[in-house]
């Protein structure tokens, strides 16, 4: 049993919140509590109170498994980083067209540090790309790029696109193309949760600027189980009305010098 196994089953077994947080991070610690690979016991435990650690045993022998050793759990981590990751397939591109707001993503240099109400609009064209325009706001003012997308291997049902801007967006002559898996899509094609084979970044997207607290977390585990390091992400700032479409441009690319200099 792999450390992602222990960490879904386990919730199951224990009633009782803190219980289970406990035992999720000791899970996720590099040192255990336990000598070598000996079954996980009371004489092993060092929880915080007694009726933990009667629960806890009770828990492990009715699992009737053995931990696994640091060395195990490292191994674990490493094949999480690298397994095969689950892609949507048979994705319409069209139903996909229109606005999604950034719920949270990875923090990157192709976007404002302090950027706020991001979003991005795709467009499909007659030759089967999809025109891309991404927008913020910083510092008051609208930032944006356009680049556009397309499959990477039109010949795979599966939603691997690539997406090609030029920067820097005040002199674009730079292209810059990156890689944008749709890892999932509910069937209304309302959120979607979008990453990339190196697992550097993600997105949460919605129709909407805003998304339930339940579904968010469940995005995020989803994102956990295909390995990414979803400490990482970063709740993107969305103001209710969202701004409209007109309004003072950066159009000196303020915000790009910045990011340059780890701002």
């Amino acid at each position: 049993m792999n450390e992602m196994e222990w960490t879904r089953v386990r919730p199951k077994l224990v009633h009782g919140k803190n219980v289970t947080k406990w035992i999720t991070l000791r899970l996720r610690e590099s040192e255990w509590n336990v000598k070598g690979n000996l079954r996980l016991k009371s004489s092993t435990l060092k929880p915080h109170n007694s009726q933990l650690k009667q629960t806890l045993t009770r828990v492990c022998v009715f699992c009737s498994v053995a931990p696994p050793s640091p060395h195990v759990i490292k191994r674990n981590a490493f094949s999480m980083a690298n397994k095969a990751m689950e892609v949507v397939k048979g994705l319409d591109l069209a139903r996909y067209m229109g606005r999604w707001y950034e719920i949270a993503c990875f923090p990157s240099r192709f976007q404002p540090s302090d950027g706020v109400n991001t979003r991005a609009t795709y467009t499909l064209k007659d030759d089967g790309t999809v025109n891309v325009l991404n927008e913020t706001w910083s510092a008051g003012k609208r930032s944006f790029i356009e680049g556009y997308a397309y499959k990477a291997d039109p010949n795979s049902d599966e939603a691997k696109l690539k997406v090609k801007f030029w920067v820097p967006p005040f002199l674009p002559v730079i292209p810059v193309t990156g890689d944008y898996w749709v890892l999932y899509i509910d069937p209304d094609y309302q959120i979607a949760l979008v990453g990339q084979p190196s697992r550097n970044c993600l997105w949460i997207l919605s129709r909407k600027n805003h998304l339930d607290d339940e579904i968010y977390n469940e995005l995020v585990e989803r994102a956990r189980n295909e390995g990414y390091d979803v400490s990482k992400l970063h709740k993107t700032p969305q103001t209710n009305p969202p701004p409209e479409e007109e309004g003072p441009e950066d159009t000196k690319g303020v915000w790009w010098i910045k990011s340059l200099l780890g701002r």
